[in-house]
């Protein structure tokens, strides 16, 4: 298993709860596909750079997982289905080399 990072916009007429929920949602989709979270950071609300989908703001939650290679692009379609996540990134973190 890779490790990578997720880090998504919600939607921000969402509130704490529903921000959870959908969090949890992530999360179980995750371990069905056989990974792992390793960390969650939610980091709140923040005005956004430039509108998405006419919101000026949205709500920040970056997540550390372990996912197999085979199941990325299903799980990243998956994220793509949610009508309460405005982006995503995901990308593959690699172990730092000691010195």
């Amino acid at each position: 298993m890779k490790n990578y990072e997720l880090m998504a916009i919600f939607k921000p007429n969402l509130d704490a709860e529903e921000v959870e929920k959908v969090i949890g949602k992530i999360s179980s989709v995750i371990t069905d596909f056989g990974g792992s979270v390793v960390s969650i950071d939610k980091t709140g609300r923040k005005k956004l750079a430039y509108d998405i989908q006419n919101f000026r703001d949205g709500f920040f939650a970056t997540i550390i997982l372990s996912l197999p290679a085979d199941k990325v692009a299903e799980f990243k379609r998956q994220l793509r289905l949610s009508d309460s996540i405005l982006r995503t990134m995901f990308i593959e973190t690699s172990v730092k080399a000691s010195v």
